[in-house]
């Protein structure tokens, strides 16, 4: 890609800590964002997603390497670059005290916005985020999939070129996720660039163009979801349960079944482009499991293979 199309350029793009003890949150990592996409950061906890997410949105500095932002250097333009750049952080930041509306307006005067281009512009956040029945409403009356709503309504107050969004459904019931990726989808259909960090596939599958995958600091793999899949994974994932006291002896009479085979707990999974194929092998060997299913391979495969089932916390 043409590094002039680039809305964010990063390059050798560096975070340490001097702790103690010191270590390096994120460790030369290159990517771009094209304008008007949505771009997402996958990764397990500790993967230096978050890191990177606060030296984009200009509130945490780099250690090394370069980072472009709207085609100023982030370092240099810092106060320029914020002003176009909309944050929806991990945590809802709203004033419960105040009513949904007010945050809007006080969100706004940050910017240094006048009080009647606030108010006209409020209308229509407060209808794209389907709460203009509430905007008289105090905050802590709100669910938690409002307040979701309210936060990325507030951060679009000054228009932005990019908007930042950490984890943003995280906690929500489905209903309100696939509400709120209604709304992401509609932002970027209307040409707003999104980034984002996310720990659910689904979410990663359904909003983003394309993906860096990262894992202790560095990003180990990138490209659009369906290109991922076809990468690092097969078409499809047999899985298999047997009971627990066969499970470990007819796991190692499935080897070789497959393009690959992966021994869990409680399943054992095998890899191949044909899972019907599969598991007709796997009778064919003498094993009868007690469920077997057949899917199509997915991110969360990927995720998986990429970065293990060590639990992070």
């Amino acid at each position: 890609m043409d590094d002039a199309a680039a809305l964010v350029r990063a390059r050798g793009l560096t975070k340490t800590y001097d702790g103690p003890p010191p270590y390096t949150a994120v460790a030369g990592i290159n990517f771009e964002v094209r304008r008007g996409e949505a771009f997402g950061f996958l990764g397990p906890n500790g993967a230096g997603k978050s890191t990177t997410m606060r030296m984009i949105g200009c509130v945490s500095p780099r250690s090394g390497g370069e980072l472009e932002i709207l085609g100023r250097d982030a370092a240099t333009a810092r106060k320029a670059i914020k002003a176009r750049i909309g944050s929806v952080p991990q945590d809802d930041t709203l004033d419960t005290e105040l009513t949904v509306e007010e945050n809007i307006l006080i969100y706004g005067r940050y910017f240094g916005l006048p009080r009647a281009l606030i108010r006209e512009r409020t209308d229509r956040l407060l209808e794209f985020a389907r709460l203009t029945d509430k905007r008289a409403s105090r905050v802590q009356e709100l669910s938690g999939g409002m307040r979701r709503r309210l936060t990325i309504a507030r951060s679009l107050v000054n228009e932005p070129d990019l908007v930042l969004l950490d984890e943003p459904t995280t906690g929500l019931d489905p209903q309100a996720r696939h509400l709120l990726w209604e709304r992401l989808f509609r932002l970027k259909q209307d040409g707003v660039t999104l980034i984002l960090t996310t720990h659910y596939m689904d979410e990663a599958e359904q909003l983003c163009d394309r993906l860096a995958v990262m894992d202790a600091g560095r990003i180990v793999a990138h490209g659009s979801p369906r290109e991922l899949i076809d990468r690092y994974v097969t078409r499809e994932v047999l899985e298999l349960r047997f009971r627990l006291d066969e499970h470990e002896l007819s796991a190692e009479k499935a080897r070789g079944v497959g393009e690959r085979l992966e021994v869990l707990p409680d399943r054992v999974l095998i890899y191949t482009s044909d899972g019907e194929d599969a598991l007709d092998a796997v009778r064919r060997r003498g094993l009868d499991p007690l469920t077997a299913l057949v899917r199509r391979s997915g991110l969360e495969d990927v995720f998986l293979s990429l970065t293990g089932r060590a639990l992070v916390e």
